[in-house]
This record gives structure tokens, C-alpha cells and sequence, in this order.
């Protein structure tokens, strides 16, 4: 069993940043392909980023340039750096975890989530 938990959302204005963490337990962390997903309000949930164990990543086309996936395997912990925020990225930010180490981009394949945190972005 894995357990995650999100922090770092909260408010922010166009064009600011902000850090989200997702800190996970389990002894094999460092072999976890880690994923980050996001829902906004009336909207499905959508793939964010995913970083394997070697680190390589992989983004979503809407966040690539400015967002960047990256882990800590001593903290068991793995981010998303989010820079020129937009008002469009408002939504819950989900981290997901795929113990397996895959490459996954669709939330249906992934067994573990955080519950999330809130990104408003103000215009």
C-alpha cells in the first residue's frame, strides 16, 4: 500500500509560481513512476507530468516550458514546479503512483492518489 500527500496549492497571480510536493511512503520509492494530474471545476481529470525512476519525464503539451517534475528519492518526495501560471491551470492537483515504475499518462492505470490540493490562479 502507498499513501501520498499533496501540499503546496494555493492562490497565485497570472504569471507567478508555485511548488507542489507529494510525499510518499513505501521502501521502494526510488523505483516509482510518480505521476501529477489535474481537475478543474466541470472538467475530467487530465495528465499533468510523470517522471520514471531514472527521472526521465514526460509533460503535457498545456504545461511544457513551464512546469517541470522532479523527485527526491531520499525524502520519498516528488514535485512539480509551476512557473508562469495561467488562470486555465486553476484546478485540484492530484499526485499518482505507479509502484511498477511505468510510464502511464492515463489516471485510469494508476492504483494510488493523494487527495489532492487547490492551484487558483487569479487573472
Amino acid at each position: 500500500q502507498v499513501q501520498l500527500v499533496e501540499s503546496g496549492g494555493g492562490l497565485v497571480q497570472a504569471g507567478g509560481s508555485l511548488r507542489l510536493s507529494c510525499a510518499a511512503s513505501g521502501r521502494t520509492f526510488s523505483s516509482y513512476a510518480m505521476g501529477w494530474f489535474r481537475q478543474a471545476p466541470g472538467k475530467e481529470r487530465e495528465f499533468v507530468a510523470v517522471i520514471r525512476s531514472g527521472e526521465s519525464t514526460y509533460y503535457a503539451d498545456s504545461v511544457k516550458g513551464r512546469f517541470t517534475i522532479s523527485r527526491d528519492n531520499a525524502k520519498n518526495t516528488v514535485y512539480l514546479q509551476m512557473n508562469s501560471l495561467k488562470p486555465e491551470d486553476t484546478a485540484v492537483y492530484y499526485c499518482a503512483a505507479d509502484p511498477q515504475g511505468r510510464y502511464l499518462l492515463r489516471d485510469q492505470d494508476y492504483d494510488y492518489w493523494g487527495q489532492g490540493t487547490q492551484v487558483t490562479v487569479s487573472s
